[in-house]
């Protein structure tokens, strides 16, 4: 398929709807990088444009005191008949209208309509973020082009409903295993009930008390839940073994280990074996950093923290304040009628072009 055409000054509704149009599921990006990579080295003026892989990235050097990097992916979960777009009066829906095309579309226009920002602008389109980690491309454009992501402040185009989220929670997952005799479920006190092991974790579980945490105004509930059980073997046979992983969401004044820690605590004294088996840190809002703090006052002093893990952690690692910031809604992400308000996309394009420009 060859790359289409991209019009960056037209209105974002409009070239959201043309991004959407552009099937680009995560690890089958080149045709969206392509189109991207032609708009911005023919419709901007100032800027250096690269290509890593199926990410897109470009940046102005004029001597600004700040700069302000705007990042999004540019790959999508998997189709769901909802591609291409479709307009139901102040609706737009398809697959990456919220996650997050509408975000792009927004940098994609300010990018080539904002003649004198106050702040040098790089641009990171990135690939394969709805994907494993591993495969993330800003892992990949941090080995390969480092200095390509030094900012003062990074904008993450995730949806938010047009309110800034600050930071993210971490996360972790462990897998608690309990062990057992197998034994002829009719001769049940022959064996020994790995399943029945694990009603003590989730008793735990049951009983645990959240904890709330203000960072810099913003809120950050933690969670400890089970999300997968599993054990058994057959019907008439009692298991030998038992297994529950369970994910630990902890605010970002923990650090992982702290946050490893505090699991292992919860469970201590139980008769079981914990394995983890993933584990993100999280981001502080960092909206003390005056960059930061300017774009907060850009968008009329709303914000919240960020439920959730997303790549502002990332540049957080890389000592760079990050937030998230763009239309849609993040509870219609991936959905089969995922959609964005097209009014967020004139809104945030407005709040971002003040903050850009002032």
């Amino acid at each position: 398929m060859a790359a289409p055409h991209l019009d960056l000054h037209a209105d974002p509704i409009d070239l959201t709807a043309a991004l959407v149009d552009i099937p680009s599921v995560s690890q089958d990006e080149s045709v969206i990088a392509d189109a991207v990579e032609r708009a911005l080295r023919e419709q901007t003026s100032g800027f250096e444009v690269i290509r890593s892989g199926n990410a897109v990235l470009a940046r102005t050097d004029r001597g600004l005191g700040s700069r302000v990097m705007l990042a999004g992916h540019l790959d999508t979960v998997p189709i769901a008949d909802n591609v291409p777009s479709r307009r139901e009066g102040d609706l737009m829906y398809g697959c990456g209208t919220s996650d997050m095309k509408s975000g792009d579309a927004v940098f994609l226009h300010l990018a080539a309509t904002v003649a004198e920002p106050v702040h040098d602008l790089t641009l990171v389109f990135y690939d394969c973020e709805e994907i494993a980690a591993s495969f993330n491309g800003l892992g990949r454009i941090e080995t390969d082009l480092r200095e390509w992501l030094d900012a003062d402040v990074a904008i993450l185009g995730e949806p938010t409903g047009g309110l800034i989220e600050a930071g993210c929670q971490g996360t972790l997952r462990v897998r608690i295993t309990t062990g057992g005799v197998r034994a002829h479920s009719a001769r049940s006190w022959l064996g020994d009930n790995a399943i029945h092991k694990l009603a003590p974790v989730l008793d735990r579980l049951s009983r645990y008390e959240a904890r709330s945490v203000d960072i810099d105004g913003c809120v950050y509930r933690e969670g400890l839940s089970a999300v997968r059980l599993g054990g058994g073997v057959a019907g008439n046979v009692v298991p030998d073994a038992a297994e529950v992983d369970v994910n630990f969401r902890f605010a970002p004044d923990r650090s992982p280990d702290a946050a490893l820690a505090h699991v292992k605590e919860v469970f201590a004294g139980l008769d079981i074996e914990m394995e983890l088996t993933d584990m993100s840190p999280g981001a502080l809002p960092g909206l003390s950093n005056p960059a930061a703090a300017a774009l907060v006052a850009a968008a009329d002093g709303r914000f919240r923290a960020k439920y959730g893990w997303t790549d502002v952690s990332r540049f957080a690692s890389l000592g760079i304040p990050a937030v998230n910031y763009g239309p849609g809604d993040p509870n219609l992400a991936h959905k089969r009628d995922e959609n964005v308000d097209v009014r967020h996309i004139t809104e945030v394009t407005a709040v971002l072009r003040g903050y850009l420009t002032r």
